[in-house]
């Protein structure tokens, strides 16, 4: 742990100087797991397999996606993205959890923390923004369906994709500038498995109830504004639906809607139980288990409910192991 006593010389006498001196902090140590000395092994084993499983769910479907010509549409190429980002999110936090389950020193950089935040708030947001964007998708099948590959046509697609991720990096840009504008003191000790917002604040050495404000009303605009976007779309898709005459018409266009409303339910909710508070403080424990749930068991859940709940990847699976194993005789 690495500290520089600062002292403000110019505005303080002699006595002021040494009463008001701060130490401030360089690097950050991460407490994490570190109060559960007996189940680090336990949890190292635990958190590994399911890295492994949730790595090779993803690299499915993206390798499914990009194999399978049946699959190349709007929704699909869709969810390659959303896999592909899940990815790269689970890279930013888990092995650094994983390492520090094994060793230890629990200490990471001012810098290495600040790129941490920075990619893990990108990336969370923009994966609000492309799941409105799906949603936007199905509304647009489902209720438009003959302009549908003309409204979601490729450079379109490109075009929304690009956007979700410039405007979720942007607020994450915007929000770690915000905490890391002003040095950290006091304390080194991040109450954390990893470099979250509230944790992380609540260690400035300046009046964090400003920044933590502008920080919530920037999660509301992200989280609740996606989600109300989101629930729009789907009470016209509700309602397109029950517009279908038979049974079997309405079953099948509501089927091809159930995997990203059940990850969208998860999402969010995880995401507003952390972020859609006017506080940072809350209890350490109860967020280290919420944040447990989004970074390590919601990642692993989003490839199997898209394999598991939706027919066409099913299919498109056994298609490619079909010839892959005629490929190999």
């Amino acid at each position: 742990m690495t500290r520089i006593l600062c002292t403000e010389y110019m505005t303080l006498t002699p006595e002021k100087q040494w009463k008001n001196a701060t130490w401030l902090v360089t690097e950050f140590v991460l407490v994490g797991f570190s109060t559960l000395p007996d189940l680090r092994t336990i949890l190292f084993v635990l958190f590994f397999l399911m890295y492994l499983v949730t790595l090779s769910g993803n690299v499915t479907i993206i390798t499914i996606i990009h194999l399978d010509q049946t699959l190349h549409t709007p929704m699909y190429r869709f969810l390659a993205v959303l896999s592909l980002s899940e990815t790269c999110y689970t890279l930013v936090t888990i092995p650094n959890m994983l390492v520090h389950l094994l060793v230890a020193s629990q200490a990471i950089s001012i810098a290495g923390c600040r790129a941490q935040m920075f990619f893990f708030l990108g990336l969370g947001c923009s994966h609000c923004f492309l799941l409105t964007l799906m949603g936007y998708d199905r509304y647009v099948a489902i209720c438009y369906p003959l302009h549908y590959s003309v409204i979601m046509r490729p450079t379109v697609c490109l075009c929304l994709g690009a956007l979700v991720f410039c405007s979720g990096f942007l607020v994450a840009l915007i929000e770690t500038s915000m905490i890391f504008s002003s040095p950290f003191c006091s304390s080194d000790r991040v109450e954390h498995f990893f470099c979250d917002i509230a944790p992380v604040l609540k260690l400035s050495c300046a009046e964090s109830a400003g920044k933590a404000l502008a920080i919530f009303f920037l999660s509301i605009l992200v989280v609740l504004v996606s989600f109300l976007f989101i629930l729009l779309s789907y009470a016209f898709i509700i309602a397109a639906i029950m517009r279908i005459p038979s049974a079997a018409g309405r079953h099948k266009a509501f089927s091809t809607c159930v995997a990203h409303l059940t990850v969208v339910v998860v999402h969010f909710g995880c995401a507003s139980i952390i972020y859609l508070r006017p506080e940072p403080e809350g209890n350490p424990n109860q967020d280290r288990l919420v944040a447990v749930f989004y970074t390590v068991v919601t990642p692993l859940l989003n490839p199997v409910v898209y394999t598991l709940r939706n027919k066409e990847v099913r299919v498109a699976l056994r298609r490619t192991l079909a010839r892959s194993c005629q490929i190999l005789k």
